[in-house]
């Protein structure tokens, strides 16, 4: 059984909450969360493996946290959990944070958390994601379940947060046999060609006002809370970006290279205008959907991204959904084209603690953790 709602009532009592210390792991998108949290007066805390991460971080005085919490493994983060509660310690999920400590310790940390951890377990698995986007109306790249069956370009993903690390392009089942590792999860997708857009959504339940958010089945008509666009980007992945400038995939496999997807950055994008309205309504979609995922599901809470392909025909295809605050916001420390239309200079990482700060103020800090 995982974290209940009476663990985190209880975590709480023990709180004074007008000393909250807000964590993070000192990777992915740590600096725009530590830095928003000191934008919104909280006190900050970093966990890091390696001194390294402590001088690296020296370097941006306005996100270096006021303590540390060295580790010698990520894992070891699972025995110190008093000490947290005893610091006040609200931890922000990232990619690396749940890649590290892998999904069933993340579930189980002794901590409160921003956000619902229960639908991380979705995200960490693909056929999961996939149930949960076309339950939502979201279009999605075809998969193929058998892998003698690929007549045509397929990308091969495995599960997890790996950062495009091992995905690669099969043609056929000879090339799929040639590169897959068996001992992983993975999931074989068509290769579906336009324009890959990262759409960078918060979800704030206690919110009354803006883009309002509608329940669905059992929750029909009720209203959720508020729907956000805060940012978006492309990512630069090496060595795929560059590798038509040698020729076809054929050539390149005759020179022994294969084409990898590892990100390496991310650059910002705005939408067309006309495509907004779509992009919405699938985050809307969602979000609602998010309720009824799992029996008294608690929903959608905070930032997610929905990872899109835009085809020609103006047309999107979902091909993943990361049920928390991504790298490709790290282009909008300072806000973007789209937060900054509501609040000049609002990232996602200042918005998930201008929410806690919110729920504190409210006394619904129960209603956005777990």
């Amino acid at each position: 059984m995982g974290i209940t709602e009476a663990d985190l009532r209880w975590w709480l009592s023990g709180y004074d909450v007008s000393q909250v210390m807000i964590g993070a792991v000192a990777s992915h998108s740590a600096l725009q969360i530590l830095h928003g949290a000191k934008l919104e007066g909280f006190r900050t805390l970093a966990i890091a493996v390696g001194a390294d991460k402590r001088r690296l971080y020296s370097a941006f005085p306005g996100a270096e946290p006021d303590e540390w919490l060295m580790l010698d493994d990520y894992k070891d983060l699972m025995t110190q959990v008093e000490w947290l509660r005893k610091k006040q310690v609200i931890i922000i999920p990232h990619g690396s944070l749940v890649e590290y400590l892998g999904a069933d310790n993340y579930s189980k940390l002794e901590l409160p958390t921003f956000g619902n951890r229960e639908i991380l377990r979705w995200e960490s698995s693909r056929e999961k994601q996939r149930q949960w986007l076309e339950n939502s109306g979201c279009k999605t790249p075809k998969v193929i379940n058998d892998p003698r069956d690929i007549d045509s370009p397929v990308i091969v993903k495995y599960a997890g947060a790996k950062g495009g690390r091992g995905y690669f392009i099969a043609r056929d089942y000879r090339d799929f046999r040639r590169n897959v590792n068996l001992d992983e999860e993975f999931t074989i997708q068509e290769y579906v060609l336009g324009c890959r857009y990262y759409l960078h959504f918060f979800f704030d339940p206690l919110a009354e006002d803006g883009y309002q958010v509608h329940g669905i089945k059992s929750n029909a008509g009720k209203v959720l809370g508020r729907l956000e666009l805060m940012s978006m980007d492309r990512r630069d992945e090496s060595n795929v970006d560059e590798f038509y400038k040698l020729g076809s995939l054929r050539d390149l496999r005759e020179m022994a290279l294969e084409p990898s997807f590892v990100v390496t950055g991310n650059m910002p994008v705005v939408l067309r205008e006309s495509l907004l309205p779509e992009a919405f309504r699938m985050a809307e979609g969602v979000v609602s959907t998010s309720f009824e995922l799992e029996e008294n599901s608690r929903g959608m809470i905070g930032a997610f991204c929905l990872e899109t392909i835009v085809t020609d025909k103006l047309e999107f295809r979902v091909f993943e959904i990361s049920a928390r605050i991504v790298a490709g916001s790290n282009p909008f420390v300072s806000g973007s084209s789209y937060s900054d239309i509501n609040e000049k200079g609002m990232s996602t990482g200042r918005r998930i603690s201008r929410c806690i700060k919110k729920a504190i103020e409210t006394g619904n800090l129960n209603r956005i953790l777990s």
